[in-house]
């Protein structure tokens, strides 16, 4: 009897563990940058580099019937110095209940309308995004005490909504969504951010993959005095990903280009190559910057 209750109490004990785990992920990236005007400097974490380094955990429980909880910290780190933000985990901070039903996700999290953008963009939002740092990403990318519901998956197509309470934000509330499609060599993704009182952001963007290149393109019309469109297109030549994007902002007669050169060195680890020339138009002079880095994803 005895050894049967232990052999019990060891499957009860193997089987809660398998239901649920924790994760330690991250991101190291760090680049050789010149920007005209200014010396060479090592980048960590800058607009040249492909993204920002982090340190993150992440959990999951399977609670029975098909419902998981789960969260996320994650903070970034500088490579140059080995510091953090003041706000330890400011790149998110948040827990979620998923199931059938969705996903409902509470806390400090990357937005609906970041989705909506990342769906389509070439570079995977990479830090140098002319789409980003030209349009935002028709909003803010994070927001602090979200309520963000994201729908199953229907044939490709999601919508996801999110929701920051007035108290929460200085009595200002803020909504955000993004409705996406997703299926094959296709992605479409809307975006949509609204403070109470302040003027809508907004943007559609999408890219087909033809196999050997994709095409993607865009109309974005952020909050402010700014609106505009990008076009771009990406080639895989053998192992090497070519990216050229253009993001133009209409109203400022400001155009912004990207060159990207990619070359995996395994799974995780790439090099890179990023050449960005934002055009200020006739009022300003133009800036080139270069940036050559190593990315590491773990």
């Amino acid at each position: 009897m005895k050894k049967t209750l232990i052999a019990l109490a060891a499957l009860a004990a193997t089987s809660a563990f398998a239901q649920s785990s924790v994760t330690l992920y991250g991101v190291a990236d760090v680049a050789l940058t010149k920007v005209t005007g200014t010396s060479a400097a090592l980048g960590a974490s800058s607009g040249l580099n492909n993204g920002t380094s982090r340190l993150g955990f992440k959990g999951t429980e399977d609670l029975g019937g098909g419902l998981k909880a789960g969260f996320t910290f994650e903070q970034a780190v500088n490579l140059n110095t080995g510091a953090t933000n003041a706000n330890t985990f400011d790149r998110a901070a948040w827990m979620n209940l998923a199931g059938g039903f969705g996903d409902l996700r509470l806390g400090r999290s990357l937005t609906p309308n970041f989705y909506g953008v990342a769906a389509w963009e070439l570079t995977g939002t990479a830090n140098y995004s002319v789409v980003a740092n030209q349009f935002g990403f028709a909003g803010s990318s994070r927001n602090d005490a979200m309520m963000m519901y994201t729908s199953p998956n229907f044939g490709g197509f999601s919508v996801s909504f999110g929701h920051v309470l007035k108290g929460n934000n200085a009595d200002v509330a803020k909504n955000s969504l993004n409705a996406i499609y997703k299926n094959g060599p296709l992605a479409v993704g809307f975006s949509y951010a609204k403070a109470s009182g302040s003027e809508a952001a907004k943007g559609i963007g999408a890219n087909y993959n033809f196999g050997a290149f994709q095409l993607a393109g865009s109309v974005m019309d952020p909050a402010g005095d700014s609106k505009g469109f990008s076009i771009g297109g990406g080639v895989q030549a053998g192992p090497v990903n070519i990216v050229l994007d253009i993001a133009r902002d209409t109203e400022a007669k400001d155009t912004n280009t990207l060159v990207e050169v990619k070359y995996p060195l395994s799974k995780r680890t790439f090099t890179y190559v990023a050449f960005v020339r934002d055009g200020k138009g006739k009022t300003e002079e133009n800036v080139n910057g270069l940036g050559l880095g190593l990315r590491h994803n773990f």
